[in-house]
């Protein structure tokens, strides 16, 4: 479905991102993950269209990306998600929702942008209801929201950016089973960006690990999990991925 090769992003004279490659075949959640700054919400951006490759190529269900616009990217069948949720406050829930499936058509249609909005709020949990407000939204409610705008969208490849950021433990579960039902039920590929790696590493299929803007290991959970450079990255810097590392060691 997606064939990421050689890819490259420079800032000046800074390489964020150092010919990465990678692929991701249809019906996988796949898990992106490393220290701050290793470079995967550039790769995301990337993706989506946001920031053009300084290098290599990005070719989705056999069409080059690189230099798409972001609009036409959505539109092709990639969304995303971010890791601040932004929503337009003075627009109610539903119709948040209702603008992104609007956004998201090749054909714009009201009646086709209502529906994606109703399956996308279904399927999150949220209200239908018209008048519900945002305000009334916390942190995991606004996850959800987030989730529905990129659903509603149309995708068929899904770019999950830290969907468990602000939650406690109980709604990190929650989310993380959302991501596996969309995966499941809607037939929705996903690749998901994510510091909390005890929970990624119960639902991914396979593990993808940056530092300083290289791939340094790539396979399944476990895998990557005994990895001894993966381990000297997260040690010191990030005790749950260190916790996560040892455990999966362990089974």
């Amino acid at each position: 479905m997606l064939v990421v090769s050689n890819l490259v992003k420079r800032f000046g004279g800074f390489t964020a991102v150092s010919n990465v490659s990678f692929k991701v075949d249809q019906g996988e959640i796949i898990g992106l993950i490393g220290p701050n700054g290793s470079g995967k919400s550039t790769i995301f951006n990337m993706l989506s269209g946001t920031f053009p490759p300084s290098g290599g190529s990005i070719r989705f269900e056999g069409h080059e990306l690189s230099g798409v616009a972001p609009h036409t990217i959505i539109k092709r069948g990639i969304g995303r998600t971010f890791q601040i949720p932004r929503p337009f406050r003075r627009l109610s829930i539903f119709d948040n929702v209702e603008l992104a499936g609007y956004f998201g058509q090749r054909q714009h249609s009201r009646a086709k942008a209502t529906e994606a909005a109703e399956r996308a709020l279904a399927m999150v949990g949220l209200p239908t209801d018209r008048h519900a407000r945002v305000d009334g939204l916390g942190a995991a409610g606004l996850k959800k929201l987030e989730l529905a705008k990129a659903l509603a969208t149309g995708p068929r490849l899904l770019l999950a950016d830290e969907s468990l950021g602000g939650l406690d433990e109980k709604e990190m579960d929650q989310a993380a089973r959302m991501l596996r039902k969309i995966r499941d039920e809607l037939g929705i590929t996903i690749i998901w960006v994510e510091h909390i790696m005890g929970v990624l590493m119960r639902v991914v299929d396979r593990v993808m690990v940056l530092d300083h803007g290289e791939k340094i290991s790539e396979g399944l959970p476990s895998a990557v999990a005994s990895d001894p450079r993966v381990i000297e990255v997260y040690l010191g810097t990030d005790a749950d991925a260190t916790q996560a590392a040892a455990a999966e060691k362990r089974r």
